[in-house]
């Protein structure tokens, strides 16, 4: 009987070890927004080797002459634009608090003659 319920804890330990885990690992959706400034950095430049599922960094501008609550766009050390900026006065907040965010392409646009667009989604990584 003892051997049983030391078994059965040491299973329970490590489904709620696993449990917690995966729990750290996950990470909240935020929300899907378009590139703004698309052809004033390297957006236009880079285009040919961005992909959807590639990995974006965001990066706080607080110091941002036109907008205090700017976040810039990176890829791969690039600079591809801006977060929007009708979108991004709570994720500013967030980065501000120390929070991690991060970004993925989710959709690149086809049509040449409407303009190019890059659509990401943001999540906080807990």
């Amino acid at each position: 009987m003892w051997v049983k319920c030391c078994l059965f804890m040491l299973l329970a330990g490590a489904w709620n070890a696993s449990a917690q885990q995966t729990v750290t690992e996950a990470k909240v959706f935020l929300q899907s927004s378009r590139l703004a400034g698309f052809k004033y950095y390297e957006a236009r430049k880079l285009w040919p080797q961005l992909r959807v599922g590639d990995a974006l960094k965001l990066v706080r501008e607080a110091d941002n002459t036109y907008d205090s609550n700017a976040i810039g766009v990176e890829w791969q050390g690039h600079k591809l634009g801006h977060l929007p900026r009708a979108e991004n006065a709570a994720l500013a907040r967030f980065m501000d608090r120390g929070q991690h965010l991060e970004a993925r392409i989710t959709a690149l646009s086809k049509e040449k003659r409407r303009g190019r667009w890059i659509e990401y989604d943001v999540y906080l990584d807990h």
